[in-house]
């Protein structure tokens, strides 16, 4: 019977030391019994003590919060050390525990409270109450941050990103927090905002195509085109960081949440004005703006822009880049030539505010006015010659010399000549003027042979004897009489019975201008006469001889 008891009191002894005596690598409860040198002495039961590091109690950057009596949980590493102490650690009890609760939060996909305390390469440490866990540096927040000194030590709330309990690993966002907030913040300002709603903003950055305007947590675009009725080269013209400004609410994007503003729509258009300030012809002083290929922009008012096309640059100048005629900032005279309110477009011309130069050269230089003027260029077909006025006129190759041919005669010039013509005609629609060199001294031929005509008989001086026949002279033109035209008889078709200086009374039988030739017989005017006399004197069949008749003809004359 006492063998027995002996073993239920063993029993019970053995039960008791099993429940007294807590599991190495377990979570114990004990109580602070001292405070002493910086650490505190604790009790985990069964006569067990192990001692603390105060600063194991604190979160980081604050100082620890606890007394003689609290009862706290501990991390039993061993039962005991050498000096017969339980060894024990408050971080790891915190770990244990911090582990348990952000596994849970990471699976309910719960924000999580920590602070950041360090600094690692590629980002920080955060302390999740117990847990470390690695914050990178991308993940600090929606913008690069360059100093994260104010955000060391803030109790915040951060999002897990990825847990790995056996490697001991946990990376966590603060990023992923300030995008949720600011999106329900977006939202919640894009909700209050309509199309066409006036609203103040604060400009938070500025890009060459536009500005950034703060709405109160929400950005909007304000586009370059959008700032000023007139052109806007770059938004810092009129824009600066930092400055408040009243802009419009152009469009709201539901789905992307863009916000596009506008400046000038809160500012009076001035092409509503466009049309009764600027009518067709009249004429305005504007300021260039822009030079391209095709044209030229000229500013009339802040706004109202007109295009200046090559074409209606200079009356001279063809084919040139409008770059060569005006230049950026100059102010310039146009006149309004077109005007298309609905396309907002104004179409200019810089050369109808300055007179035709071929007008004005029709006026200045009627036809038969002579004038002088440098080679400018030597074709195929003709000369240019430099005139008043910036403009060209032509000498074609037959209007070059009277006696020889136009391609021979363009060989006697060179290109900076400076040449005597006169105007034979202006084309003003087609911007042409002709001129002639060989008119120059009046057309002799024309002059000589202004009276004659066809039949004419005139009177000529014998120029030289030849073979072929005789040539002759008439006011200082020459022409040739065959042999066969010099008399109606055969045997008097004699050139040698003529001598220089003889006058010979001749028929007109041609008068050719483009040779420059008249076509004279002897032998037509004998013939003619005989006709006549005939006529005048009697018949061939009156029984008259031919001799009676020229007799009586001779006596006539007489």
């Amino acid at each position: 019977m006492a063998n027995a008891s002996m073993e239920e009191f063993e029993a019970l002894l053995n039960e008791s030391f099993e429940m007294d005596t807590p599991e190495e690598g377990s979570v114990v409860k004990g109580k602070i019994i001292a405070i002493e040198a910086g650490q505190a002495i604790i009790d985990v039961g069964y006569k067990m003590e192990g001692r603390v590091d105060l600063k194991e109690f604190a979160n980081p950057g604050e100082a620890p919060e606890i007394a003689v009596g609290d009862e706290v949980e501990v991390y039993l590493r061993a039962a005991e050390n050498a000096r017969g102490e339980a060894v024990i650690s408050r971080e790891m009890a915190r770990r244990e525990e911090a582990w348990d609760r952000l596994e849970k939060a990471y699976a309910d996909d719960a924000r999580v409270e920590g602070a950041i305390f360090g600094r690692v390469k590629g980002g920080f440490t955060v302390d999740l109450g117990g847990a470390v866990a690695f914050l990178p540096g991308s993940q600090v927040d929606v913008r690069p941050v360059r100093d994260a000194g104010p955000l060391m030590g803030l109790k915040q709330p951060f999002q897990i990103l990825k847990m790995d309990r056996r490697r001991g690993n946990i990376v966590v966002s603060r990023r992923a927090i300030l995008e949720e907030s600011r999106a329900e913040q977006r939202a919640e300002v894009i909700g209050n905002l309509t199309e066409g709603q006036t609203v103040d903003g604060v400009v938070k950055n500025i890009t060459e195509y536009g500005a950034f305007v703060d709405l109160g947590g929400v950005d909007g675009l304000l586009h370059v085109t959008d700032m000023a009725w007139r052109r806007v080269n770059h938004p810092n013209e009129i824009l600066n960081i930092g400055e408040t400004v009243k802009v419009q609410v152009i469009k709201i994007n539901k789905d992307t949440h863009r916000i596009s503003l506008g400046m000038k729509q809160l500012q009076e258009d001035p092409w509503d004005l466009v049309a009764a300030k600027y009518p067709l012809e009249s004429v305005h002083t504007g300021r260039v703006t822009n030079i391209t290929d095709y044209g030229a922009f000229v500013e009339l008012e802040p706004g109202v822009e007109g295009l200046v096309h090559v074409s209606e640059m200079s009356w001279t100048k063809k084919n040139v880049h409008p770059g060569k005629i005006v230049s950026t900032s100059q102010e310039v005279e146009v006149m309004v030539l077109e005007i298309d309110g609905a396309k907002r477009r104004v179409s200019l011309g810089l050369k109808q505010t300055m007179r035709n130069p071929w007008e004005v050269f029709a006026e200045t230089h009627p036809e038969g006015t002579e004038v002088e003027g440098e080679v400018k260029n030597i074709t195929e077909f003709g000369l240019f010659i430099g005139l008043p006025g910036d403009i060209d006129g032509m000498v074609h190759l037959s209007d070059l010399s009277w006696d020889e041919r136009g391609e021979d005669a363009i060989q006697n010039y060179r290109k900076g000549d400076v040449v005597k013509a006169v105007v034979s005609e202006v084309d003003i629609d087609k911007e042409r003027i002709s001129l002639s060199i060989k008119a120059l001294g009046g057309d002799k031929f024309a002059e000589a042979v202004g009276g004659v005509k066809r039949g004419s008989v005139i009177t000529v001086n014998v120029t030289a004897i030849e073979d072929g026949g005789i040539e002759v002279e008439y006011e200082g033109m020459k022409s040739f009489i065959r042999r066969s035209d010099l008399s109606r008889d055969r045997a008097d078709q004699r050139p040698e019975r003529f001598s220089v200086g003889d006058k010979v009374d001749v028929r007109v039988t041609n008068v050719d201008s483009k040779t420059r030739r008249l076509g004279l017989s002897i032998k037509a005017r004998e013939i003619a006469e005989e006709k006549e006399a005939v006529e005048q004197y009697g018949s061939s069949d009156s029984g008259a001889s031919l001799g009676d008749i020229l007799g009586a003809a001779l006596k006539g004359d007489k």
